[in-house]
């Protein structure tokens, strides 16, 4: 009986405080299995459909899409087209997300096609649906028949400091993140941990370790739910096609092809050991597995099976190879020890007119990266299901066909380029300077030049490079580290090993990447091909790349030392001063004349936030610096005692109109201007002179006397110096 029979089925638990529903047997009957999964006022569907394999197909087809609907959250699309378009960064990062623990637990060979489509209906704006998501999309897997080695589960940990110390939270909410200096999110099973995303604000490598230990026993409770429902609606699962060669060819290959292979695999450059290895498969095809097309169809159909199996066989036999070698011989193909590290060339201020710019190669792989500062308008917006908020700081990633030698088709960017773009972006955030006091909106490009293996550290280190040359006044060096795993044939010999190479990460267990400074850990991704780590594993990787990241800062500092005293004189010039919020409409003007005035007057750009923050900025420093002082003038509040130089602007029989700043008179009456008696205004004061006058009075509607004589009388004090108007 399939779990489309029982009607529907229901099952909860508490987890962090809100109770976990998952539900199926109601909602998409036709799919293989649907699972709603709701948790605080947030709630997904989660559905998987399995179908026959292609013709032909040599790898195994999944598909994961996860949408967020505007809806849930009673929003409306933006744009003339009022409907959801392609997916954002946020909902591709997701389907990286759910995806990366959920495929390496298929068989091998597996090539039936399964589609995973998560859908957000609903938002409550503070449990956020990405772990939601992942945990739903497992639970679909386990009630289907698909042959999936899981259930997994993932949730997500923050740590927010409190009278007692620093406290973990499971699945903290968007309010507690805001107050978190941790953000990570883990998936597991019942054997280990087998997916770890994490942004830290320098968090020590120990209190990420407990962190994950703490996220893990929350995934035994969320892994006990799905197996409750497993077990009411679970469906027998059902083998499918498989692209595994015979046992004949798989031995035939190896007798024909392993001393060659163990030999080819120790050739130190990337290029001829491929190129090797390509003609011994050549070989090996052509001449033991040739297509048969002189005889009968079935003969041509079993040939082609035969020579398609042996090409399978011959991957796993390079695949098995190195892992003999690295794991019984400690033998890397670059001829490095488990924790050497490839030689690393730095170099800073590479491009003439950028704001800042470095070159960083570590062995094969190589990035150039380019800085660039720009004002509170090139902040990127960013809407979804979550209010509306700004990026002061990107980093973009691009990854061009070259880079690997090859020609394929010039593309946008994927979901590899945004998701190793959003490790470097998320690694190099707890270092940049709080906005107060670095108000510059920051983007970094990092194109791979060159790449065998770990190009998103690449992008780390030479991202952390050009914000340096660019002279953005950042904590502290932060740098980024790849370890891999290796076990032989039966999983013993374990070796880790450190900086890993694009064949290393290939044929390896896992792509462990850690990013941090001296003081912490600032990012993490895992990629694991294997069932799973625990934690012992983890606190020796942890190690290992701590002592991998200490290496590189060092070589880092070389280059240069820390950030430059001064940004570059390319960067457009910034100021930020703050005035009083009932003085924002005075600054702006009736339809924006009096900012729209000051902007063409000094040819600078006058950004106003609510608070009233105001962001002056320029190219040209002199400029930046008037339009500071009449901003500042314009909105200060006069106090009485005060002393300024203002400009006659009116005069009156009973006095005169005198300007302290632009928009803001004050009147000095005729008694005010001189000691004894003044016959006529303009007896000592003409429209146009310049005149010290001190502030005597400031009434409830906000008018302003003024004293010439009072301002003449002595000399002014410290705390009276004047005011330039």
């Amino acid at each position: 009986m399939t779990a489309k029979n029982l009607g529907t089925v229901r099952v909860e638990r508490e987890i962090g405080g809100r109770t976990l529903i998952l539900q199926t047997g109601k909602v998409a009957r036709q799919a293989n299995a649907a699972v709603i999964a709701s948790y605080g006022g947030s709630t997904v569907l989660a559905t998987v459909v399995r179908d026959k394999p292609r013709e032909g197909i040599d790898f195994f087809p999944m598909q994961v899409d996860y949408r967020e609907k505007l809806s849930a959250a009673g929003k409306f699309p933006g744009g003339f087209r009022k409907r959801e378009g392609a997916p954002n960064e946020k909902e591709i990062l997701t389907m990286r997300m759910i995806d990366r623990p959920i495929r390496p637990l298929f068989p091998d060979g597996f090539v039936d096609e399964i589609q995973i489509q998560v859908w957000v209906m609903s938002h409550d704006g503070e449990n956020d649906t990405d772990v939601l998501a992942g945990t739903a999309a497992s639970a679909a897997l386990a009630i289907s028949n698909a042959p999936f080695d899981g259930p997994t589960a993932t949730v997500r940990v923050g740590r927010v400091h409190t009278d007692d110390g620093p406290q973990y939270v499971i699945n903290p909410t968007v309010s507690q993140l805001d107050f978190s200096d941790l953000d990570l999110v883990l998936a597991g099973h019942a054997d280990g941990i087998n997916m770890i995303e994490v942004g830290a604000a320098e968090v020590p490598d120990e209190d990420v370790l407990g962190a994950i230990e703490f996220g893990y026993e929350q995934v035994k409770a969320t892994l006990a739910l799905i197996g409750e429902l497993v077990e009411k609606a679970g469906q027998e699962k059902v083998a499918g096609g498989s692209t595994l060669p015979s046992d004949e060819i798989m031995a035939k290959v190896k007798k024909l092809c392993e001393a060659d292979m163990l030999a080819a695999r120790q050739i130190r450059g990337k290029q001829e050991r491929n190129t090797r290895i390509s003609e011994m498969k050549t070989a090996l095809l052509d001449k033991h597995f040739t297509i048969n097309d002189s005889g009968t169809y079935a003969d041509y159909t079993a040939s082609a099976k035969a020579r398609s199996q042996a090409s399978e066989a011959f991957r796993t036999l390079e695949k098995k190879c190195t892992r003999k070698l690295i794991a019984e011989k400690q033998a890397r193909a670059d001829g490095r020890k488990p924790r050497e590290i490839r030689e690393i060339e730095c170099e800073v201020g590479v491009f003439e007119r950028t704001h800042g710019s470095a070159f960083f190669q570590r062995g094969e792989t190589q990035s150039l990266v380019s800085c660039t500062l720009g004002t509170a308008k090139d902040e990127q917006i960013v809407d979804g299901l979550l209010p509306e908020y700004s990026k002061k700081f990107t980093l973009h990633y691009n990854f061009p066909p070259f880079c690997t030698g090859e020609a394929k088709r010039i593309m946008g960017p994927g979901r590899r380029e945004i998701g190793h773009g959003a490790l470097a972006e998320r690694s190099l955030m707890a270092i940049l300077p709080s906005p107060e006091d670095f108000p510059y909106t920051v983007r970094l490009v990092s194109d791979i030049t060159e790449s065998n293996g770990s190009s998103s550290m690449a992008s780390v280190c030479g991202g952390c490079l050009a914000l340096m040359d660019a002279g953005v006044p950042i904590s502290g060096t932060c740098a980024g580290i790849s370890v891999g795993r290796f076990t032989d044939e039966n999983g013993g010999n374990e070796l880790f090993v450190t900086d890993i190479i694009g064949e290393e990460d290939f044929f390896g267990d896992m792509d462990f990447k850690v990013s941090g400074t001296r003081e912490g850990i600032t990012g993490i991704q895992l990629d694991l091909k294997a069932r799973g780590l625990v934690l012992d594993q983890i606190k020796v990787i942890f190690e290992q790349a701590k002592q991998g990241r200490f290496e590189i800062i060092e070589t880092m500092e070389r280059c240069i030392p820390a950030p430059r005293p001064e940004i570059s004189p390319l960067a457009p010039k910034m100021v930020t001063l703050q005035i009083a919020v009932d003085k924002i409409g005075k600054l702006i003007g009736p339809g924006g004349k009096m900012i729209r005035a000051l902007q063409d007057k000094y040819g600078v750009n006058i950004d106003v936030e609510d608070d009233g923050t105001v962001m002056i900025s320029g190219t040209n420093g002199p400029s930046v610096e008037a339009a500071h002082a009449e901003v500042s003038a314009l909105c200060e509040e006069i106090k009485v005692g005060t002393i300024y130089e203002g400009k006659v602007v009116s005069t009156k029989d009973f006095g005169a109109f005198i300007e302290l700043a632009p928009g803001t008179d004050g009147m000095c009456h005729i008694s005010e201007l001189a000691d004894g008696y003044v016959k006529s205004v303009t007896d000592v004061v003409k429209i146009g002179d310049i005149v010290r006058v001190k502030v005597i009075l400031v009434d409830e509607q906000g008018r302003i006397k003024l004293s010439r004589k009072q301002a003449m009388a002595k000399p002014a004090r410290a705390e009276e110096q004047p005011v330039e108007a």
